[in-house]
């Protein structure tokens, strides 16, 4: 079975491959998505399906990783990085739970933990398209802060892992044991102001 390491054959029809995927994990999960369901969102052969992704899993893989890098990668890039930090940490935070919540958000985290032990791989590159993305920008977006004397910051890594932690509190919960589903703007606003407040109130100068 391939494990993260490998990457997929590209070519001509790659993307569209991938974006066919994408619509039938979001709407059936990874259990009842099927190879012939995929081919046919994707208007290619499954020959050619093959041809770029050897099973099912791997194809997830790839899915979950460019979107979860393309998403994380549109959060920040639409941010004016040289706002006060407040308002880019506001920016950040509502982009972060936008995703964390989305169907598509929600689907990738459930399957990672629903297939850990069997997909390991799985998590490791979730992680390291999501999440590690994100915090490694936090990072320098906090050392550039930080010389322009905005916040006083002695661990980096750890304030962007607090932060990000801050931007789950009460939703993540709820969503993860099936409490609630869907939120409201009022609700993830009312989290995004108490994770700005709080860190600020910590590093802020």
């Amino acid at each position: 079975m391939p494990d993260g390491t490998i990457e997929p054959k590209k070519g001509r029809k790659y993307n569209q491959v991938l974006e066919g995927a994408r619509q039938v994990f979001l709407s059936d999960g990874f259990e009842g998505a099927s190879v012939d369901d995929i081919s046919k969102a994707a208007g290619v052969s499954k020959a050619t399906l093959y041809s770029y992704f050897p099973d099912k899993r791997f194809l997830f893989m790839q899915v979950a990783k460019n979107q979860c890098k393309r998403q994380a990668e549109n959060a920040i890039e639409t941010i004016d990085m040289d706002a006060p930090v407040a308002d880019v940490l506001q920016a950040i935070a509502l982009g972060m739970i936008e995703f964390i919540t989305s169907q598509f958000g929600k689907r990738i985290f459930r399957i990672c933990v629903g297939e850990s032990d069997r997909f390991p791989e799985l998590g490791r590159e979730f992680y390291e398209s999501g999440p590690m993305l994100v915090r490694s920008r936090l990072v320098a977006f906090f050392h550039k802060a930080q010389a322009n004397g905005e916040v006083q910051i002695d661990d980096f890594e750890l304030a962007a892992d607090q932060f990000h932690e801050l931007c789950k509190a009460d939703l993540f919960p709820r969503m993860v044991f099936n409490m609630a589903d869907e939120f409201s703007d009022g609700e993830k606003r009312r989290v995004v102001d108490g994770a700005v407040k709080m860190f600020m109130a910590r590093y802020g100068v």
